[in-house]
């Protein structure tokens, strides 16, 4: 199956399952290193408390944390498919009921359809239950016992639920009860089987094996069945011997002889109902689709109302096919296979999709509440997959192993070796496996598990009710539920009881670990149980015959194994008297795992040894009891055998399945078979004399045997004796006895445990003298506190010495460690001293503190001593910053005042903190107003801060916002002089007015004179903007003042990074020259007019220097005309390439410029949209017209704003001087077109220039004439008007004007009444150009 699958059973909404209550937590351990050295010992510690619970968890120290040692690459495996809700028991129970049911009606042709009573599903199990504990269906009807039906199953009272429970049972419960019951199969008291046999006898008719009987309908047409017609009644001729025989459609054919003997006619009923044995009511006549037998619908136990629709089954083989044995309820594997990564991606995206979140952030809570109402819910049908039971033997295991698959590293050695290695535990020297040569898979050697998402391991108990140990490597939680032991029975009893149909069907189901039940279920019937949640890195311990189960919160990764102690081998006895009773298979003999130990006694620990001995001396007693059984049974023969030569299954009692080791009982007939001693009847039936008793030992090895163990666990009653005597001698003596009874193994009681404190102690004593001696004490704990000291307090040291004096034994450094005594109690007197000065002396601590530090001792006045020199520094700290008002900053004196609340009361300390905390408290005082003073809105006066500034020079610390208040009240008073010093009558220039406006604004001071000075700037800069405007194109790359003044880059051409490189040149050169026009303005107020005249003669210079410059580029550009021979290689336009296509010449550098890399002129006409040119056009090249060139007007008002200006600027003063060059030029121009000579040139360029335009306007109108009229006359329908339509559109107005005013023909034609297209023929005739030839 699918793991992400959910599937409903049924078609309806899910119950309302009760609120799942977690069981109480069991005990968790964490054992110290000590603890964990030894681990089946530290399991015995605890199993006082934790067998109580059954399971518990144990948490290694936090730096045990063993690699991962799985071949991660190669691990492949085939899990188990889980359906959660046939996990639980009595959901098992009511979903195969419901199957059962949904069978028996399926056999009679219809379709199981649970109801809905009140919106909820109604339970059909428990209803079925409910009415047979009351006395069934007839019983609770004649009474009226529905309602309290209904309220059984919790509905509620008052809305005729009874009632409608009574139909729904009559419907669906009550047919299928008395189907069980076996009244549907009596007909007259009699059974159908006895009379199915006797059905045709009646007519002599038998049914060959050879006939073909009637073929059987397919899955799909199970559901539409119809009615099987039987035929009418039919009269034949009775021969003497005939055979009806069966045909394939099912109707019966006569075959006759050749004799006739006579002629009788018989009426024979071809399907008779086998209840009444009549044939009549055909259409109420079934017939089965199993067995082809008749039966009224009317005559059926109950009756059916109605023909069933699909196939129909008769009461007797619905019987035949519901008593089939069912098999018995186990797991399936999966079909696929997985590698551990593809399947945590399964197990992730399942977990996630379901919960609709990331799976590390769904609680263990909601995870477990779910699962317990998903094994509960019989309509969600959610499956997962479980890799469980993974021997570690053939897929590697996930601890390191000594000689295993892979080489261990060196840091990996520890774990390969430590007893907590699932690998090493089972085989350790204190467990009984240890002594089972064989590699038990589960037992011995570890099992793996992978798990996902509600993945479960069902209730079981251990085999041989062992101890069993599991390790979570990595991944999400495992969910534990644990029973102990001692309610082991109890719950199998609440398991039968709940859920009786199982184990009838399945005795042992227990054993099988399919079958879960709901915790809350089994403590509402009182059964303990308890959990846990075992997270990565931490074991779970099941102890013997304790009742186990959980779940998997998510993908995850464990290993379990089991092991077995001293104390279970009374327990695995009586395992194997238990699995006898139950019949089952044994995974080893525990016979013969004693006698194995016993074999060897000097190998076993000694409480082993004990154990061993007891569980021997009543295995040979019972041995003896069943031998002298047998024998007086009648037993004579007996013979040797050696079972454990035998395998396992070759020795196993016939009878029970017990594995058989001291004795068993074999016959001659059949030698191969046997029997255990507790069942000598069961062999076979022959004679107890031909019976032979084989035996592993003969009675009277069995005090031999015995003797061995015992001796060696008496021997630790005679170390005992020995141990109370030494414990009065010396050291030596001491040693000695411990080690003998290390090397003997005996058990760690009382007396033991003293011996060994004894030893302990008196080492102790001299090691810690040695170490105290040579400073070099070890750490240890206290157990007070349980945090680690180093050293011995002076109370120890005086017991200690008092000790060393006391003990039994001479410790040679006893007076050493009395000197060191003598040494503390003089450090004692000087501290007291030092403690009691007025102020504490840092120099005299500091001594003091390395003399106790040097005595390795725990002394009391220690702490003090570093509490007074603390002080001490710190009060030292303190003077010398308050020597330094610089380094006294708010922060240093929080940290001093930080630092000192934290050492211990001292007066001079809380003197200190006092004045620190008052000059504290006045810095922030001022720093604060100085703040509010800097930040205020609006900004206050010079004169305000001034006395601000005064106030807190007198404190003894630095503050920041003071000495800003300070340097920003220092840069008013600058700015201040420096706006006085430019005031009238000077009048600044605009860029000192902008400077001093921008510096302004920065100073958190109020400046009287500030708005004044942003007035000016403002107006200065709206002036510029509005000359921007007038002079400067769109997107220029030049400014204002450079437009203004005379050019500089005349004759610079080229493209691209030259040209710019050029250019860039001259801008810089020009800067620099109005930069020395701008220093200008730093001249001082006498020399006013001097700084004028030297602006006006730099204007000037270059202006004459602009003029020479375009002469000679005029020159140069109009001597290129004249090479035309070498035309080809000079250079033209901006472009600098050869003369090439349509060229204009510019009007004042006189160069050529190509049309494709200029933009071409607009005449005035053009640009009014008139087709007609005015006059000729004026080109100016892009380099010599750098700006637009308004009117001389608007210059003007440019210039009256700018007299009107507060402050001097450079473009105004350049405006200027190009207003002056502007007029000059127009005067002189004035002055050339006023003589005679130039007056009589232009009137008669006037003349010559009005005729030209006539000359154009009169070809223009003629070309589009005569295209109209050659489209009139490829179309002659045109209508009349037409042509004198075309003329009045597409002429000019112009034209008609001069039509009128010289051609007077027009007046006569209209005079003559002609039409416009006959005016329009005469004008043209008039014209000279006839019509008919255009």
């Amino acid at each position: 199956g699918c793991p992400s699958e959910f599937r409903g059973r049924l078609p309806f909404p899910s119950l309302p399952s009760p609120l799942f209550v977690p069981p109480p937590e069991c005990p968790v351990f964490e054992p110290s290193w000590e603890e964990f050295s030894d681990p089946l010992g530290f399991i015995g510690r605890i199993r006082p408390l934790a067998e109580k619970t059954g399971i518990c968890k144990i948490r290694p120290p936090k730096d045990w944390q063993p690699p991962f040692a799985c071949d991660v690459q190669n691990f492949r495996f085939t899990p188990r498919v889980q359906r959660l809700n046939e996990l639980e028991a009595m959901t098992r129970v009511k979903l195969d009921f419901l199957d059962q049911l949904a069978k028996f009606w399926e056999l009679q042709g219809s379709t199981l359809k649970i109801p809905v009573v009140e919106r909820k599903i109604l339970d059909l199990y428990s209803l079925s239950k409910i009415v047979a504990s009351k006395g069934g269906f007839e019983v609770v009807s004649k009474e009226k016992k529905w309602s309290k039906v209904a309220s059984r199953l919790a509905y509620m009272p008052g809305k005729a639920t009874g009632s409608l429970l009574k139909a729904h049972y009559e419907r669906i419960l009550y047919p299928y009860e008395l189907f069980q019951s076996g009244v549907s199969l009596m007909v007259r008291g009699h059974c159908l089987q006895e009379i199915n046999s006797l059905k045709y006898n009646h007519y002599n008719v038998f049914f060959p094996d050879e006939v073909p009987r009637r073929r059987k309908g397919t899955r799909s047409e199970a559901f539409s069945m119809q009615m099987r017609q039987r035929k009418g009644a039919l009269s034949v001729n009775f021969v003497s011997f005939f055979q009806i025989v069966r045909s394939g459609n099912s109707h019966l054919m006569l075959k006759y002889h050749n004799t006739t003997v006579g002629c009788l006619f018989l009426q024979v009923d071809l399907y008779v109902c086998l209840f009444c044995g009549r044939g009549n009511n055909e259409d109420k006549l079934l017939l089965c689709d199993g067995c082809d037998d008749s039966y009224h619908t009317f005559c059926l136990i109950p009756p059916l109302p109605d023909v069933p629709k699909g196939d129909w089954r008769c009461p007797k083989c619905v019987a035949e096919e519901c008593n089939k044995p069912r098999e018995a309820f186990g797991f399936e594997q999966a079909v696929r296979e997985y590698t551990l990564q593809s399947f945590g991606e399964m197990a992730d995206n399942f977990k996630s999709d379901y919960f609709n979140m990331p799976v590390h952030m769904v609680p263990t809570e909601l995870v477990e509440k779910e699962f317990w109402r998903l094994v509960s819910s019989i309509e969600e049908d959610v499956i997962v997959e479980y890799g469980a039971d993974i021997s570690s033997k053939d897929f590697g295991s996930g601890f390191p192993i000594k000689d295993g698959r892979r080489k261990i590293m060196p840091e990996e050695e520890e774990y390969a070796l430590s007893g907590w290695n699932l690998n090493n535990m089972p085989v350790l020297e204190q467990s009984v496996l240890a002594h089972i040569n064989a590699d038990i898979s589960g037992m011995k050697v570890p099992w793996l598990y992978v798990g996902m998402c509600f993945s479960s391991f069902c209730w079981h108990i251990e085999d041989h009710w062992s101890y069993s140990i599991n390790y979570l490597h990595w991944g999400e939680p495992k969910t534990w539920y644990g029973v102990p032991s001692h309610a082991a029975e109890q719950l199998e009893e609440v398991m039968r009881e709940l859920a009786p149909e199982l184990f009838e069907t399945q005795p042992d189901l227990l054993h099988q670990l399919v079958t879960i039940m709901n915790p809350n279920v089994l403590m509402e019937h009182g059964v303990p149980v308890f959990r846990t949640n075992q997270c990565a890195g931490e074991f779970v311990v099941t102890f013997p015959r304790a009742y186990h189960s959980g779940f998997n919160q998510g993908y995850n990764f464990a290993e379990a194994v089991n092991f077995c102690t001293a104390d279970w081998l009374p327990i695995g006895r009586q395992c194997v008297n238990h699995y006898r009773r139950l019949r089952r298979h044994c995974v080893f003999s525990h016979e013969e795992l004693i006698f194995k130990m016993a074999a060897d006694p000097e190998l076993l620990d000694v409480g082993l040894a004990a154990m061993v001995c007891k569980e021997m001396t009543l295995m040979t007693e019972e041995e003896t009891r069943l031998r002298e059984t047998v024998v007086q049974m009648g037993v004579l023969m007996s013979e040797e055998e050696v079972f454990e030569l035998v395998p396992d299954d070759e020795r196993q009692c016939a009878a029970c399945r017990t594995t058989c080791f001291l004795s068993a009982l074999t016959c001659s007939c059949n030698p191969e078979r046997l029997v255990c001693l507790y069942h000598p009847n069961d062999l076979c039936s022959c004679t107890m004399q031909k019976k032979c008793l084989r035996y592993r030992y003969p009675l009277e090895d069995f005090p031999s045997l015995l003797y061995g163990v015992k001796v060696r666990a008496q021997s630790y009653d005679t170390w005992v004796s020995r141990v109370t005597e030494a414990l009065s001698a010396n050291l030596n003596h001491k040693k000695v006895m411990l080690e003998d009874a290390e090397d003997r193994k005996y058990p760690e009681n009382d007396l033991f445990r003293k011996l060994k404190d004894a030893v302990k102690e008196a080492e102790t004593c001299a090691s810690v003298a040695q170490l105290l001696l040579s400073k070099k004490q070890k750490h240890r704990l206290t157990p007070d506190s349980g945090k680690t000291r180093t050293k011995l307090t002076v109370e120890e040291l005086k017991a200690f010495v008092q000790q060393l004096f006391s003990l039994p034994c001479v410790i040679s450094q006893a007076r050493q460690v009395k000197n060191l005594l003598d040494d503390v109690e003089e450090f004692h007197e000087r501290a007291q001293e030092a403690m009691m000065d007025e102020v504490p002396d840092s120099s005299k601590l500091q001594m003091l503190l390395d003399m106790g530090t040097g005595l390795y001792v725990e002394l009391p006045e220690l702490p003090r001593l570093k509490q007074e020199l603390q002080q001490a520094r710190w009060l030292d700290e303190v003077r010398a910053t308050l020597s330094d008002p610089q380094r006294v900053t708010l922060d240093v004196m929080k940290k001093l005042i930080d630092s000192g609340v934290g050492l211990a009361p001292h007066h001079a300390v809380e003197k200190a903190m006092a004045e620190l905390q008052e000059l504290l408290t006045v810095s922030e005082r001022w720093e604060e107003k100085a703040k509010v003073c800097l930040q205020a809105r609006p900004r206050q006066s010079i004169a305000a801060l001034e006395s601000i500034v005064n106030e807190a020079k007198n404190i003894p610390a630095y503050l920041p916002n003071v000495l800003a208040l300070r340097e920003a009240l220092q840069r008013a008073r600058d700015w201040t002089a420096k706006v006085e010093a430019i005031q009238p009558p000077r009048v600044p220039f605009g860029g000192d007015g902008e400077n001093l406006s921008a510096k302004g604004r920065l100073i958190p001071v109020r400046l009287d004179a500030l708005p004044q000075v942003d007035s000016q700037v403002a107006a200065a800069r709206a002036w510029r903007e509005r000359t921007g405007r007038t002079f400067l194109k769109k997107n220029s790359s030049y400014t204002l003042l450079q437009v203004l003044s005379p050019r500089t880059d005349i004759g610079v051409y080229g493209s691209g990074k030259n040209r710019r490189k050029r250019v860039k040149e001259l801008i810089e050169k020009e800067k620099e020259k109005e930069l020395d026009m701008e220093s200008l303005s730093e001249l001082d107020d006498g020399v006013e007019e001097t700084r004028d005249t030297a602006a006006v003669a730099v204007f000037k210079d270059r202006e004459q220097k602009e003029v020479e410059a375009m002469h000679v580029l005029r020159e140069a550009n109009l001597a290129k005309m004249t090479m035309v021979d070498r035309i080809e290689e000079i250079k033209f336009c901006i472009c600098r390439k050869t003369a090439s296509g349509f060229m204009l010449q510019c009007e004042l550098c006189k160069d050529w410029f190509h049309s494709t890399c200029v933009t071409l002129p607009k005449t005035s006409s053009q640009k009014k949209g008139s087709s007609w040119p005015a006059k000729e056009v004026k080109f100016l090249c892009p380099l010599c017209m750098r700006s637009r060139r308004p009117r001389l007007e608007t210059i003007l008002s440019l210039l009256v704003s700018l007299q009107k200006l507060p402050v001097r600027l450079p473009e105004g003063e350049a405006l200027q001087c190009l207003t002056e060059r502007a007029m000059s030029w127009q005067d002189r121009a004035r002055q050339a077109l006023a003589t005679d000579e130039l007056s009589s040139a232009l009137a008669k360029l006037s003349v010559l220039s009005q005729r030209m335009v006539e000359q154009a306007a009169r070809e223009k109108t003629e070309k589009i004439i005569s295209a109209e009229l050659q489209k009139a006359a490829a179309n002659p329908d045109l209508q009349v008007g037409w042509l004198s339509t075309v003329f009045l559109i597409f002429l000019p107005l112009s034209f008609w004007k001069y039509v009128l005013l010289k051609f007077n023909p027009i007046v006569k034609a209209l005079n003559e009444g002609l039409n416009c297209d006959q005016i329009v023929l005469r004008i043209f005739s008039y014209l000279g150009k006839p019509y008919k030839s255009r």
